[in-house]
């Protein structure tokens, strides 16, 4: 995507998190979705995040954490915090209304998938989020 160079979207990256017992991950970058996962823990997950934080350049990068569980949330933003070294915006975005309840639909975790999707979507209360090593 990089390389392509496309002028006609902002640079902006969005990843959007469901979480829960199951959490959901949605990446978007240049307005495009590049990836829909799950992950069954938090550690997994802030591993994952910051894998793709630290990989691709944007101007702004934006984690969007749905508000469903907050216990969850909180523990994503404060590992998060205190493992990647550099600053992003976090935005917590209301959940309401973003899973289906279809039966038999969360097979391999569609749904929180699709939830995380839903949220990256949505807008929240932003705040900007400094690494460890600049506020101390």
């Amino acid at each position: 995507m990089q390389k392509l160079n496309l002028d006609f979207e902002e640079e902006v990256l969005i990843l959007g998190v469901d979480p829960g017992q199951r959490i959901g991950l949605s990446i978007f970058y240049y307005g495009k979705e590049i990836e829909s996962s799950f992950h069954s823990s938090v550690e997994e997950l802030v591993f994952h995040i910051i894998e793709i934080l630290g990989s691709l350049r944007a101007k702004r990068k934006i984690v969007k954490i749905g508000n469903g569980n907050m216990k969850v949330a909180k523990q994503i933003v404060s590992t998060l915090n205190l493992k990647f070294c550099s600053s992003f915006e976090l935005e917590f975005v209301d959940e309401q209304k973003t899973s289906l309840k279809i039966k038999n639909f969360n097979q391999r975790g569609k749904r929180d998938m699709l939830s995380a999707k839903y949220i990256s979507q949505r807008n929240g209360y932003r705040y900007s989020i400094l690494p460890l090593s600049i506020t101390g």
